[in-house]
């Protein structure tokens, strides 16, 4: 029986800018090998339109997802890795094998090129992320099974 893919959460307080990103990246970038979500502390009612449209420069559609609480997560479920975005927010009631947190500036109110920055930064923690969580794979040998 093949494994699931490994289950991560970007957590920040509205869930409307960096953890939408990093959701972002992580869905595209991981091309189905693990399943990203993101959620807020107190989520705002809107991705922020900067996200959107930044994340469109980096040919990620932002436009189909919503801000969600942590009320909102599916109950019972273990998550693979919690990445918090620097806000803080610990999630002590979310059940993670593995927690992270990006010291990540909220780029809400930052000029053109510093909430491009702080775009580009998430990208790269992505990546750094991916390959770690790609790595753990191989060592709990459920790379390269079938």
């Amino acid at each position: 029986m093949p494994e699931r893919p490994p289950r991560i959460l970007f957590v920040c307080v509205e869930n409307s800018c960096r953890s939408q990103m990093a959701e972002g990246f992580a869905r595209a970038l991981s091309q189905g090998r693990l399943e990203a979500s993101s959620a807020g502390s107190r989520p705002s009612g809107r991705v922020d339109p900067r996200a959107i449209a930044s994340m469109k420069e980096r040919g990620v559609d932002l436009t189909k997802q919503r801000p969600k609480g942590l009320e909102d997560l599916p109950a019972g479920v273990i998550w693979d890795c919690i990445v918090t975005m620097g806000c803080g927010d610990s999630c002590p009631h979310l059940e993670a094998k593995t927690r992270l947190n990006w010291e990540l500036p909220d780029p809400r109110t930052m000029s053109d090129e510093e909430f491009h920055r702080v775009r580009d930064e998430i990208e790269c923690l992505v990546r750094n992320l991916l390959e770690l969580v790609g790595r753990s794979t191989v060592r709990e040998g459920r790379a390269g099974e079938g």
